[in-house]
């Protein structure tokens, strides 16, 4: 495993968490009363903009799962059609788990709608990146010992990371503190950010200190 390869995640995925962060300091400064818990439905758009736009333009600038075989345009527009329906599927798959894990059904639609859209930029927007509409390839990288790189590796980590921060971002919400972050979906959105930060931070120092123990073998 090179050196270089774990400092290029590093330094990938420290930009992402900058973005994360930029999404709620930037607008803050032309838009006046723009705060994360005041306007959370734009802050969770113009965060899964930022977040989406950035991990597109580190796929196509680094490259980490280059194919030497080369694809027709027709191949690519098809990929990306692909893509797109993916990521709208997962967007509804995550409101109906989110609905049926306890949030309204009716009322707050497009709050649980614009947190499961997050949560899909955070989750497989990556896959989508990384394998494309490769259905196996998510399968294989989500089994135990199924990740061929290190950047499938940080795949993993910061996805299960992100899924567990929204887990247990809900904790709060029964709670009769009466606090203004208790709002659905701040606290589960919230969540969902900081486990996806902290993913981003942890994935690379975990493969750094386990290099000597990680074989990655083509299948």
């Amino acid at each position: 495993m090179k050196e270089a390869e774990v400092r290029r995640l590093l330094a990938a995925n420290l930009l992402c968490v900058f973005s994360v962060i930029l999404s709620a300091v930037v607008p803050a400064s032309f838009w006046d009363g723009f705060t994360v818990f005041g306007t959370h439905l734009a802050w969770l758009c113009i965060c899964s903009v930022c977040v989406s736009t950035l991990n597109i333009i580190l796929h196509l600038v680094l490259k980490p799962n280059l194919s030497p075989k080369r694809s027709s345009f027709a191949h690519k527009i098809s990929r990306f059609l692909k893509c797109c329906i993916y990521f709208f599927m997962s967007c509804i798959l995550f409101h109906a788990i989110i609905v049926l894990y306890g949030a309204p059904l009716i009322e707050s639609v497009t709050e649980t709608f614009l947190f499961a859209v997050l949560l899909s930029t955070f989750t497989t927007l990556q896959c989508l990146c990384m394998l494309g509409p490769n259905i196996q390839a998510w399968i294989r990288v989500f089994s135990k010992n199924g990740a061929m790189s290190i950047w499938e590796s940080n795949l993993q980590i910061t996805t299960m990371c992100s899924i567990l921060g929204a887990w247990f971002g809900a904790f709060p919400i029964p709670l009769d503190w009466d606090r203004p972050w208790q709002v659905w979906p701040i606290s589960c959105s919230l969540g969902a950010t900081f486990g996806y930060m902290a993913g981003l931070i942890i994935a690379p120092l975990w493969i750094h200190w386990n290099r000597k123990q990680l074989t990655y073998k083509s299948r």
